[in-house]
């Protein structure tokens, strides 16, 4: 019973990694515009946010009703708010002497702050591990929170590898710079509407209880 919660929890942690979001478009220009390295990088610091976020998940899951969902919406403010800082910065976005736009200069702590804002973060999180583990609910427990979060935190490792193997090919990073101004606009579009759509779901539920 115990392995099969422990893969159920690897498998959300993969399919929340790989899923499609502003992070995601993020790690693709890191790694076609500045290579492999850099884009590790980066995901060192997404998961790092992700570890947080399936802690949270899963400490709601195994908790049902216990924790209140208050801090979340607090949280979604703060997630919506940087990313329409971003997409702002995006649309902006110049010329620079190594390149068509310039990329992130520590791509360790954007990748930190993409994982700890991230708008898929927990309700994500939270129906993707739902679904995964809603069968065998009644064998979760406290005790094996450090262990299912290990679980997932591997899950999402391996979807982020498999982004930076494909993102640092020759051929995508060669497609990326061509287009790079584009697909930065694009990327900025992209962040204010999830900035805007975690904003909508959470000052209601704020203004609501105040």
């Amino acid at each position: 019973m115990i392995l099969s919660l422990v893969a159920a929890s690897a498998l959300a942690g993969f399919i929340y990694g790989i899923s499609p979001g502003p992070a995601v478009l993020a790690l693709m220009g890191i790694s076609a515009g500045q290579g492999r390295g850099a884009a590790t990088t980066f995901v060192t610091g997404l998961l790092a946010g992700d570890a947080v976020w399936s802690c949270l998940a899963l400490a709601a899951i195994i908790g049902a009703q216990s924790i209140g969902t208050t801090v979340f919406d607090v949280l979604g403010l703060i997630c919506g708010c940087y990313l329409l800082w971003l997409g702002a910065g995006a649309l902006r976005a110049r010329p620079s002497a190594d390149g068509p736009v310039a990329a992130p200069r520590r791509p360790l702590l954007r990748g930190l702050a993409f994982g700890l804002t991230n708008p898929k973060g927990y309700p994500v999180a939270v129906a993707t591990f739902t679904a995964l583990l809603a069968a065998q609910s009644s064998a979760l427990n406290w005790s094996l929170l450090p262990l299912l979060v290990v679980a997932a935190v591997v899950g999402a490792f391996l979807a982020y590898g498999i982004l930076v193997a494909l993102t640092g090919l020759p051929p995508m990073r060669r497609f990326y710079r061509r287009h790079e101004r584009g697909i930065v606009r694009l990327s900025g579009l992209i962040f204010i509407g999830f900035g805007l759509h975690a904003l909508a779901q959470s000052a209601p539920a704020l203004l609501h209880r105040s």
